[in-house]
């Protein structure tokens, strides 16, 4: 007999388990990045809206008129102004713009503690599949306005409100579903690679903005809003919720440890249970303590038999006080609200400060700006791979936090040095600042809200991921209430 390929002997080498999680990965890591992909352009946009014109400032303001009359026939089309597009062409520019950041994270903030109660009682598929249609219309409506030559500040708020709460259907579901699938063995360095998807879609988001920005920046919001879309039809057509939807084990067979809590670390053989073991193991709390939810309702299909327990339906739905008094949350929820803010005020307003301290037009600062995210990449898995071999996910988050805030410092000084020094400072600042916000939000949400606590009660787990970073979501508002310093 022929021996077969090598690629096919490869194919082969995996089981239908390891097949079915290695897709589910990849399948809620492409409608992740896809959510931040659309949230993206608006930062790059923002030096499109206005732009700094040292024409303005050299004619008087009693001479405007006539200077204006001057210059009419060199106006853009669509009323755009030499200063950029109305209302964001005046003064005021930067509470406008701020207005904007601040009507979509009010709306994300409120919608996300709402978005986690509303995510346990409903099928994830369905929920993520309409979160991600609507998500896609109110992106491209942002961009409309260009085509339709809408001039209403209101038009855009309400944009982004609408924006900005149905966006919050993405995180919960898809945190809940990679939880569901995979177990505590080696999560934080499982979920920090996950969990780049976050800079890829920045990253993305910020070169198809960039592309259309200085030619047709309406585009740089209908493009991605039809991405969104697109991936809302392949999230119902595809998106698998549970393990034991396509009788799958509930735990990576390959892994024979698991974390208790992030802290506590225990070893347990899955041989084949008999009837008479099964009913010892339901009686025995401590055995009960050491396995992980999931593996409280069934055993690994390659044992022989199933262990009886309530399904994953079968238990009613956390309470949002309830999910407050799992240890921690409360905890890792306040750490989180100062590492959102630094991140958020990067995604947000990065290329117009790039624009403004090393005066480089919109599309070179949307793409400089990519790097902060290339950072996070590292920075993310770095921040699991840490926590996985201390097995401490606080002590971790709060070393890179503490590393993070003389860089920052640092930033702001080093990057009026030069290009090459804004660079480096970019990539490290990325690294710092996402590595926590990236473990807080993955592999220490998911430990919470598969608490030992919640005795088996593994759909606490989107309510719990919606109250961390719905947190530190609230701590932006303020913020950019009146617009960012740049």
């Amino acid at each position: 007999m022929a021996q077969l390929p090598p690629g096919i002997r490869f194919i082969t080498s995996f089981s239908r388990d390891q097949w079915y999680r290695a897709f589910i990965f990849s399948l809620t890591f492409l409608l992740y990045a896809s959510f931040h992909l659309s949230r993206k352009p608006i930062s790059i946009v923002k030096g499109e809206l206005h732009k700094h014109c040292a024409a303005s400032h050299e004619v008087e303001l009693d001479s405007y008129k006539e200077y204006a009359a001057q210059i009419q026939p060199l106006k853009k089309p669509f009323n755009a102004s030499q200063c950029g597009w109305e209302p964001f062409d005046k003064n005021n520019y930067k509470q406008l713009l701020g207005a904007l950041d601040y009507s979509f994270l009010c709306a994300y903030a409120v919608g996300m503690y709402l978005s986690g109660l509303i995510g346990e009682r409903l099928p994830i598929r369905y929920y993520l599949t309409g979160g991600m249609l609507a998500s896609g219309l109110f992106t491209a409506m942002f961009g409309l306005g260009y085509f339709y030559n809408v001039h209403n500040l209101w038009f855009y708020i309400m944009a982004q409100i609408a924006n900005g709460l149905v966006q919050t259907t993405g995180w919960p579901s898809v945190v809940t579903c990679i939880g569901n699938w995979f177990g505590k063995g080696r999560r934080g360095l499982i979920m920090g690679i996950w969990n780049s998807h976050t800079s890829v879609g920045n990253i993305l988001g910020s070169l198809i903005a960039a592309y259309w920005v200085s030619t047709c920046w309406g585009l740089s919001f209908v493009v991605p809003g039809v991405v969104v879309a697109v991936m809302g039809i392949v999230c119902f057509l595809f998106l698998i919720e549970h393990p034991k939807d396509v009788s799958c084990s509930c735990t990576p067979s390959s892994s024979s440890k698991t974390f208790l809590n992030g802290t506590s670390r225990c070893r347990i053989q899955m041989l084949t249970l008999n009837a008479k073991e099964n009913g010892k193991l339901q009686q025995d709390p401590e055995m009960q303590h050491l396995l992980t939810d999931s593996e409280n309702s069934s055993v690994s299909l390659n044992s022989s038999t199933v262990v009886s327990g309530e399904g994953r339906h079968g238990t009613s739905a956390i309470s949002f006080l309830g999910a407050l008094r799992i240890p921690g949350v409360v905890e890792f929820s306040l750490c989180l609200l100062f590492a959102k803010l630094v991140s958020y005020t990067f995604l947000f307003w990065l290329p117009l400060y790039i624009t403004s301290v090393e005066h480089l037009d919109a599309k070179r600062a949307g793409d400089l700006s990519t790097l902060f995210d290339v950072g996070g990449i590292f920075g993310g898995i770095l921040a699991g791979l840490i926590s996985d071999r201390l097995e401490k996910r606080a002590s971790t988050c709060g070393m890179m936090l503490l590393l993070a805030a003389p860089t920052l410092y640092m930033f702001s000084t080093v990057s009026k040095m030069g290009l090459e020094a804004t660079v480096v400072m970019l990539l490290i600042s990325g690294a710092l600042v996402n590595g926590p916000y990236a473990l807080i939000t993955t592999a220490v949400s998911a430990d919470l809200g598969t608490h030992k606590s919640l005795k088996g009660n593994a759909r606490a787990l989107s309510t719990v991921t919606a109250i961390i970073d719905g947190t530190g979501s609230v701590a932006l508002t303020p913020s950019y209430s009146e617009g960012a310093s740049v």
